[in-house]
Formats: C-alpha cells, structure tokens, sequence
C-alpha cells in the first residue's frame, strides 16, 4: 500500500467502527482503574485483540497488555498508550460519568486506549492482507500515574527489539484536529521530597530553651526553594515546591518533630540528576543554623520526555497525511512528569500532544480535574495520528534496511 492510499483506508475503517470506539471509551470511563489495579480494563483490550486476530500477552501482574502485529521482518516500532485512572471524583452530569466513587480518568487515559485500541485493529487488517511492512507493538501500559508502569513494561521485554516508539497524551488547549509536536524536551522531571526535622520541644514562652523547631521548619519552607533559584541555571526551571507541612497540635507548645512534603520539577536533566545532592547540601546548612536534625527521603519519579527529532519528522509528516495540511502546531514544554521519558532513555522515540478541544465552543476543560472531558471527535483523530506514524515509521526503517524500498512508498 503505498502512502497516498493510507487515509482512504483509514476513512474507510473509521466510517465502521468509531462509533464502536466511542463507546468503548465510554465504557473504560464509566469503570475507571488505579495504578496496578486495571484489571477489567485489561480484559477488554485482550478481548477485543484476540477477537482481531491477535495474541495479547497480559502482564504478570494481571493489568497492561504487549501484543505484537505483523511479522518479524522488517522494523519494529511501538506504540504506547496508558490505561489507569486519577483517585479523584467524577465532576461531570453526563451519561458516561464514573461509577467508582473516588477515581475517574481525568487525564484521558481512557482515550489513549481506545485510540490505541483502534490503530490496532486497522493494524491487524493491514497485517492479514500483507499491507504491513514490518512489525508494530502495541503497549498498553498499567500505572502511568503512579508512576512505574513503564519500568514494568521494561522489566518483561515491552521495548526489547524496537527502533523507535511513539505515544501522544490528550491536550486540551489544542483543537480537535490538530497535533502538537517539540524537538528535544517535552515534559519536566518530577520528583518527590519528604524532609523530617526533629529537635527539643517545649513552651512557647522559652523559646530560647528549644530549637523553635516551627520557626525552623519554615525558614527550611522559604529558604531551600529560594537558594536552588540561585545554585541553578535559570534555564534549568529546577523548582521546589511544597504541598504538605506537619507540625505540632497546640498553639502554646512548641513540637520537636515536623514534616514537609512537596515535589521537584526540572526541564533540564542534568540539573534533574543533580538536584538530590544539591537540595541535601542546602537543607543541612539551613537546619544547621537553626540547631534542628534534617533528614531527606527523595523519591525518582521520571527524567523529562525528551523527543528524537528524526522521531518528531516521521509524526509530522503522519499527522500531514492522516490529518491534513495545518494539522501540526507547536507546543511547549511543560513542568508535568510523564513516565514515558524511560522509554526515551533507552531508544529513541516521540510523544505528541493530541488536541481535544471542540473548536466550536473553545471551552478547555484541564487536565486532573473531575470536570475533564474532551470532544469525542479526538478518538478518531488519534487513530488517524498513531495509525500513520506506524506506516510512516515502518517505510522509513524500511528504507534504511534496504535502498531499493523507494521513496515512492510515502
């Protein structure tokens, strides 16, 4: 099959069946499923590939799916899409509102899935009539959120063999009908930081008899985000933040323990794998002028998603073909943590931002909130996106193996 065929094909397949996928996806948000905990929603993906043709093998935790389609010649090329759900409530009065009190997908994993749902099923058809010029593997991946799915998929093969991989994630500042792409970092390093002071409590009238272990805590708060903006190059955008302080239970007593929790945001990697001895440095002078214990838990989430430009070329060029002239925009990169950036450490690869925003009313509804929601119109949209990039993918790695494959292809 050669390019210029490629979107008849797909307006042909989606004519059939993306009222079929709507509904799925309304099904996956009606039932949403934590981290490691996807199980049902494992179940119907498996069903639906093994109805296809294919053969999913479940991961050995019971939730997230690898099924490869096509045959060995050739490249490989991945594709990616997460299925957990946000533990937050539903805010929205529609028909497909979650069931389970205190989870909802937010974050428009359901979409990812049916999306990838059904690139795989156009994938499958292609593949059985022999129109597929090597292999795709489809990831469906358990516990973005948590994060450690990815490292899951990587622990039992997910990635092994592959020549590139591509995911994309909802947008909902991007119209329907539109992709965003970036070159180089797309999402920030995000981490965790827990720090525990502890020193001699007592009364609130003799300070001077204790460490004010409050009084310290805070200058810990105010201090440590203030001297990391002046250890670290601005460009870096390395930012601290807290979003939980403990300490004490009476007005009049001074404590001798507290806690403060907050997170870690870089755009830079080398300030990210920087920043853990950086911040521990600066939290022992401050604690020691203060005459309190410091101690520091930091927790790795994930390096940034950091795009192969070649990578970034083939999902143009897909989104020109299946979506159309004006259908690429630029995007920015953001201080959100996406654990598809393991996958980019180890082969190369994209991940594109798919707009979701109905043009018509402009109205954005944010992401990891209980009032999240998109114009369905995206489902087929991002079929039309993944289904490309895998052809597009696949001719270029096919060239590359062997000169005679023309570029007449694309």
């Amino acid at each position: 099959m050669r390019g210029r065929e490629l979107r008849g094909e797909l307006d042909a397949f989606l004519a059939e069946t993306e009222k079929d996928l709507v509904a799925f996806r309304r099904d996956v948000h009606m039932h949403p499923e934590l981290a490691f905990a996807e199980y049902r929603t494992t179940g119907l993906i498996a069903e639906r590939l093994t109805a296809a043709g294919l053969v999913p093998r479940v991961l050995p935790r019971g939730s997230g799916i690898i099924c490869d389609v096509g045959s060995g010649d050739g490249p490989t090329i991945g594709l990616r899409a997460d299925i957990d759900a946000l533990p937050l409530q539903d805010e929205k009065s529609v028909s497909y509102r979650s069931t389970v009190p205190g989870a909802c997908h937010a974050c428009g994993h359901d979409v990812h899935t049916a999306i990838l749902l059904g690139t795989s099923l156009f994938l499958a058809q292609q593949a059985a009539a022999g129109l597929l010029p090597g292999r795709v593997r489809l990831i469906f991946q358990p516990a973005e959120e948590l994060p450690g799915g990815a490292r899951e998929v990587m622990a039992h093969g997910g990635i092994s063999g592959l020549d590139r991989i591509f995911g994309l994630h909802c947008d909902p500042r991007v119209d329907v009908g539109q992709v965003g792409l970036k070159s180089g970092p797309i999402t920030s390093a995000c981490d965790k930081l827990v720090i525990r002071v502890k020193g001699p409590g007592g009364h609130t009238a003799r300070p001077h008899l204790t460490a004010d272990l409050v009084f310290a805590l805070a200058k810990i708060l105010t201090e440590l985000p203030a001297a990391l903006s002046r250890r670290v190059d601005p460009r870096s955008s390395l930012s601290l933040v807290w979003g939980k302080v403990e300490a004490g239970s009476a007005a009049n007593a001074i404590p001798d323990d507290g806690v403060a929790e907050g997170t870690v945001r870089c755009l830079d990697e080398s300030a990210w794998h920087a920043a853990p001895d950086l911040i521990k440095a600066l939290l022992e002078s401050v604690a020691g002028a203060y005459g309190v214990e410091a101690e520091m838990e930091y927790t790795r989430g994930v390096p940034p998603v950091v795009n192969d430009e070649v990578s970034v070329e083939l999902l143009a060029e897909a989104a020109e073909r299946a979506l159309g002239p004006g259908s690429v925009v630029p995007t920015q990169q953001s201080l959100g943590g996406e654990d598809f950036a393991w996958y980019l450490e180890s082969i190369p690869g994209a991940f594109a931002r798919l707009g979701t925003r109905s043009p018509e009313t402009g109205v954005t509804y944010d992401i990891h909130q209980g009032t999240f929601d998109i114009d369905e119109r995206a489902i087929g949209q991002g079929v039309r996106l993944m289904a490309a990039t895998a052809f597009t993918a696949l001719w270029q790695g096919a060239r590359v193996m062997d000169p005679a494959v023309t570029s007449a292809l694309a």
